[in-house]
């Protein structure tokens, strides 16, 4: 009898669990590759540029804004790769709409700022390992952040804001893709 009871609290429980923090896209998949959109203009590539959209649920209690890196652990720099990297995105988001990742386009919610990328410039930078190289990883990280504003200047360094955004995370959710030229 005891067992049943605790069985059933146990099942009861589970029904009402939060649901967890993901992310998804109807462009990119987990584990898959991407496509020719997301390849970068330029250094030889001759991609679409374009950031894929991406969209989430399930963000913890207290998430008070988001951030979102791109970064490929296998670019042979030694450091890898940042591709974007987006904060302070409001709290009431619940996706990036497809290109968000180019400032002149204005989609990315608003108060959101871009910094800078590996490539020199803020935005999404799109994939671009070395022709014949091995498949590389691209790992989209959203993060549920505890405050509503990271106080960094625009032209942040990723490092400098991958620090703030591990010293306020509440959750990370994230979509590894490959891609391969």
């Amino acid at each position: 009898m005891k067992f049943a009871l605790t069985l059933c609290l146990l099942l009861a429980g589970a029904a009402f669990a939060a649901e967890p923090f993901q992310l998804t896209s109807p462009d990119i998949r987990h584990g898959a590759a991407m496509a020719k959109a997301q390849e970068y203009t330029g250094f030889g590539c001759q991609g679409g540029n374009t950031s894929p959209q991406l969209l989430w649920t399930g963000a913890p209690e207290g998430t008070r804004s988001f951030a979102l890196t791109v970064y490929d652990p296998d670019a042979p720099t030694g450091s890898g790769w940042w591709h974007w990297v987006i904060f302070n995105i409001p709290a009431d988001a619940h996706a990036l709409p497809r290109n968000a990742g180019d400032p002149s386009k204005g989609v990315a919610p608003g108060q959101s700022v871009q910094s800078r990328t590996d490539y020199g410039t803020p935005g999404f930078g799109g994939a671009c390992p070395p022709v014949g190289d091995k498949p590389h990883r691209y790992q989209f990280r959203l993060y549920a952040l505890d405050v509503e504003r990271l106080e960094l200047a625009p032209d942040s360094s990723a490092a400098l804001v991958g620090f703030m955004l591990n010293q306020h995370k509440l959750a990370v959710a994230e979509i590894e893709a490959t891609y391969r030229r």
